[in-house]
């Protein structure tokens, strides 16, 4: 099948594509060099929409080459360029249509269709440029890499190959050229390493230093540099030298370190990692169409499975459920907030501050008991500025100025008595916080949000001694501040919709992803989180060994086990939620004895690290009492899985949030569970664990899995 018809076929597909053109204009290049052609992609929107290949996309780029090729065939032109449109290159393949694809004919249709148009540029007659002038990724970094040469701007924020963070691999030329252009050790971090770590982006200069660019130029002037540099390059006044690629052990030692990260990130539960590096490892003996052909395969084997199914659903939670909130009141309602109170100098209550101070840049205060955690709080804010500084992310005068905005005292009245919004940040303790709010309700101003930041503690509760609880909301944030994007907003059974609307008005600007969560015990992340740990627990205290509970789970790919994240929240707070959850639904939420014991004995986890990897502390060990009921790992994994699926269908029916993609979402933005389990719905559903456990799926077919 042609070129032409391939793409035909598969554009009937993806019937609401938002199509690129591919403008093709001649310009002479300075010097004399020659007549020049110079393709531009385009979709017609500004940045706001970035560019992307469909098939009709790839059909506009086919056309476009079919032009330049007989002018280059004609000798009409000296080489060709292309280009994006201001500030975007392109950002790959339209993922809306990989989501409708049912068949695999059609998944390697556009694996093989992305391919024969790409590699037509490095057959061409004449040289080939690609100029990365804005945010390229995924296809939009491979149409670059069959050029002959490439320059990139330093301004570009955001270059990568994002494949493997969402279930796929690099199939339309990355895993095979990448290597080959700049060896295998630097491949392997730009498409296993950052993909894995959050699907972290490369700026302008990173792309030049790896080599993945031959040319660096600034932004305001970018094309007209890099058409000055492309005329000394075909004038032969510049020659670009590039490296002798080392395809003896330093290319199985990439490999190798590669198979690592993915068994450290994903403990071989995703298959997506793996696609990529045995693509790579082939790509040694440099047969690139061997290459591209398993690509092709790779590719359509992914796009028919569930964990590429799951990372677009992810993907698509976090892009945009994430900036609409299910069930936010109208943003109108929202009021301003040109000062904010923090309850509390303590580390969240500072972090808090930072975080208030860098977004809205307003004024800040803090209060505490007394002038030394005042003080304190206050430093540490200060202190945060200063490292800006020192990263050059602030200049001094912004640094000057945001200082100057956070104050600390211990009179609440002079703190508070002009503030539009205040957060407590104290003890997990109700009669505190109940205290605390009474006491800035005395001073506050009238239309002043009342926020607090407690993980499990009855929001309505806190609000009830209140002469004015409607403006009262739970605005909790989730540990560390700075990294972790969830924001549970949660509404008492007094809030007004003005207060609510303020508080997600509030969370936009902290560039927060608020999900709307009805206030019952512990929220979504904490009480699925406490559910799934408690089942841990549980097993453990009935006498499977630790290692055995631990290593049940790998095969999920999350972020930390059990134990270790237990150790980063701390087993006092570990406990404490327990109880609180204990308390609630004594049935299914039990308080562990060992975990009492560890707490106790002022253990700051199960594990030493003497070795440099986690060991069961002796001390530990000697505290634990165990049963004789040893599980094996499949019925450890299948008793926590059953519970967790449990709790979320439970959560469901009392109206916890509006449906299981806010489950999904909170657990991605809040515990960093990853992209392939698509939080965990999908992954319950795609097991059949849902169906045992409540008889029913959680995602209607077609979401998050292949349709029918």
């Amino acid at each position: 099948m042609s070129t032409t018809e391939l793409l035909k076929g598969a554009a009937e597909l993806f019937p609401d594509e938002v199509v690129t053109s591919a403008h093709v204009r001649h310009l002479d290049l300075p010097f004399g060099a020659g007549r020049f052609a110079l393709v531009t992609l385009d979709n017609g929107f500004d940045h706001t929409k970035p560019t992307t290949f469909g098939p009709a996309s790839l059909a506009n780029l086919d056309a476009a080459i079919d032009q330049v090729e007989k002018e280059a065939s004609a000798g009409e032109i000296v080489g060709v360029g292309v280009t994006g449109k201001p500030f975007i290159f392109a950002v790959g393949a339209d993922l809306k249509g990989v989501e409708l694809l049912k068949e695999h004919k059609d998944a390697l249709a556009i694996g093989k269709g992305g391919h024969e148009v790409f590699k037509r540029l490095s057959a061409l007659a004449v040289p080939t440029f690609a100029y990365y002038n804005g945010a390229a990724m995924g296809g939009g970094v491979e149409v670059g890499l069959h050029c002959s040469y490439r320059t990139v701007s330093a301004s570009l924020p955001a270059f990568s190959l994002p494949e493997v963070f969402l279930g796929l691999v690099p199939g339309w030329g990355g895993c095979a050229l990448l290597p080959n252009l700049i060896g295998a050790d630097k491949a392997v971090s730009v498409i296993i390493e950052n993909s894995l770590n959050q699907n972290k982006q490369l700026k302008g200069v990173q792309v030049y230093e790896l080599g993945i660019a031959d040319a660096l130029f600034e932004g305001a002037d970018f094309l007209e540099q890099s058409l000055i540099w492309t005329a000394s390059v075909l004038k032969g006044e510049i020659v670009v030298d590039r490296p002798v690629i080392d395809r003896g052990e330093a290319w199985d030692q990439a490999v190798a370190k590669g198979r690592f990260i993915a068994d450290s990130k994903v403990h071989g539960a995703a298959p997506a990692a793996y696609r990529a590096l045995d693509i790579i490892a082939a790509a040694k003996n440099g047969d690139l169409q061997q290459g591209f052909d398993a690509e092709d395969k790779a590719l359509a084997d992914l796009i028919m499975g569930g964990e590429l199914r799951s990372g677009i659903y992810a993907f698509n939670l976090v892009q945009k459920r994430g900036k609409r909130p299910a069930g936010a009141p109208d943003k109108s309602l929202a009021r301003p907030v040109t000062k904010v109170g923090v309850v509390g100098a303590g580390l969240m209550a500072s972090q808090l501050a930072l975080l208030f101070l860098r977004r809205l840049e307003v004024p800040v205060v803090l209060t505490d008991i007394d002038q030394e955690r005042v003080d304190k709080g206050v430093g540490y804010v200060h202190a945060e500025i200063d490292k800006l500084l020192g990263k050059g992310r602030v200049n001094q005068d912004k640094a000057n100025r945001l200082k100057a905005l956070v104050t600390g005292v211990l009179d609440k009245a002079e703190g508070f008595s002009d503030a539009d919004f205040v957060i407590e940040a104290v003890f997990e303790e109700i009669g505190v916080k109940q205290q605390v709010f009474a006491e800035v309700e005395a001073v506050a101003p009238a239309h002043a949000i009342l926020a607090t930041n407690t993980s499990s503690l009855s929001v309505t509760e806190m609000a009830s001694k209140l002469k004015h609880p409607e403006r009262v909301v739970g605005f909790h944030f989730f540990n560390p501040v700075a990294v972790l994007p969830l924001l549970e907003i949660v509404r008492g059974e007094a809030t007004d919709d003005a207060s609510l609307a303020t508080a997600f008005g509030v969370a936009k600007k902290l560039k927060k992803t608020a999900v709307l969560v009805k206030d019952a015990p512990a929220f979504v992340v904490n009480r699925i989180l406490t559910r799934f740990m408690g089942e841990i627990q549980n097993v453990i205290d009935e006498g499977t060994p630790v290692a055995v509970a631990e290593k049940a789970v790998e095969p999920l790919g999350l972020p930390m086990s059990p134990l270790v994240l237990l150790e980063l929240v701390g087993p006092a707070i570990g406990l404490h939620v327990s109880e609180t959850l204990h308390r609630a639904f004594p049935d299914r939420f039990t308080v562990s004895p060992n975990l009492a014991a560890v707490v106790k004995a002022g253990k700051r986890g199960f594990y030493v690290y003497d070795s440099g990897k986690p060991e069961l502390d002796p001390e530990v060990a000697a505290l634990l009492r165990q049963g004789d009921v040893v599980l094996s790992e499949e019925q450890v994994r299948a008793r926590v899985l059953d519970a967790v699926a449990q709790e979320i269908g439970l959560m469901l029916d009392e109206g916890v949030v509006a449906e299981a993609q806010d489950i999904d979402l909170c657990l991605i933005t809040g515990a960093g569970w990853p992209f392939h389990l698509g939080g965990i719905t999908p992954y319950l559903d795609r097991e059949g664990v849902s169906q045992r456990v409540n008889g029913k799926p959680f995602l209607a077919p077609g979401v998050a899995s292949v349709p029918a």
